[in-house]
């Protein structure tokens, strides 16, 4: 698998009485979009803030670009990036000031800063607004101007802490290709927090999902929903309660549902649909259409839910 840029392994964090993470194990490739799934209060932001060395683990270790969180946070601050929950910038001034404050922290040289500016803000649509106060741009911007405030200083690995929160879709979905673009372009390793499964599907090569602190699966999205039932909707007419019951009783079927004329089956493997088809209709009903599916990163995600239960 490469390089392994983030390790943990039993890493912990308990606030008072609550288990935050709990005895997390995770190893995160190089070069890659990683994604850190998981329902509001899962202990996301709290696990970024731990590899970043902000807080200190209550029990367990990581290592982050081969530095220890403990020992060496402030090696790691150097090489990564973070847009966590607040977005960094300093609203009266322009994007292209915001971004030259942030040089001359990082001790870019004029002639590289002002490059470096220009590298970052065309791809993201923001370059002929630059000398604009960010105060009067949309959420969207200002969020692509973080992003690119991360950039800055050519980190080896990139923290985003639900970058799309709060966005609307026009304007998330163009931060995600964007992002995509700038990612591509500057080889960065990114660990992404999210509960956006569609957004986690669509950028990331690998992924964990956590629930209230503790780790439930990880594998890449075609892996995880390839475990996963698949799904087939037949349209038509005719469906009987004998149907249902005697597609329950079929070891390949997990559930069969009739809603609106739509028969859905949840099936427990992937296989031929076929001789279901031909159940359906010795059972007297009319097949108009079928259409079968494989589960979504979503389906996946709703399973583990409720199998945590």
């Amino acid at each position: 698998m490469g390089e392994t840029v983030i390790r943990a392994d039993q890493l912990s964090r308990t606030f008072q009485t609550v288990r935050a993470l709990d005895r997390l194990d995770l190893e995160v490739p190089a070069g890659i979009v990683f994604g850190f799934l998981g329902p509001n209060g899962a202990g996301k932001t709290t696990a970024i803030r731990l590899l970043l060395g902000l807080l200190e683990p209550t029990a367990g270790s990581a290592t982050v670009l081969g530095h220890d969180v403990g020992r060496d946070s402030h090696r790691i601050r150097e090489r990564a990036g973070a847009l966590l929950e607040h977005p960094g910038l300093y609203e009266r001034l322009s994007a292209e000031d915001n971004l030259g404050f942030y040089a001359r922290v990082w001790k870019l040289g004029a002639a590289a800063c002002d490059a470096r500016i220009r590298e970052l803000l065309e791809p993201l649509g923001l370059w002929d607004r630059r000398r604009e106060p960010v105060g009067q741009w949309s959420r969207g911007m200002k969020q692509k101007l973080a992003v690119a405030r991360a950039l800055l200083h050519r980190p080896a690995l990139l923290f985003l802490d639900e970058p799309t929160a709060g966005l609307d879709p026009v304007a998330a979905a163009a931060l995600r290709d964007d992002l995509g673009t700038l990612v591509r372009r500057e080889g960065v390793t990114v660990f992404l927090t999210t509960h956006n499964l569609a957004e986690a599907e669509r950028l990331c090569a690998r992924v964990a999902v956590i629930k209230q602190g503790r780790l439930l699966a990880v594998g890449n999205p075609d892996e995880l929903t390839a475990r996963r039932t698949a799904r087939v909707e037949v349209t038509g007419r005719g469906f009987t309660d004998a149907l249902l019951a005697d597609l329950g009783r079929r070891e390949e079927v997990s559930r069969a549902v009739l809603r609106d004329g739509r028969l859905t089956i949840e099936l427990t493997r992937a296989g031929d649909v076929a001789p279901l088809v031909s159940l359906i209709v010795q059972a007297g009903a009319s097949v108009e259409e079928v259409r079968k599916d494989r589960a979504s990163l979503e389906d996946v995600f709703l399973t583990l839910m409720e199998e945590d239960r």
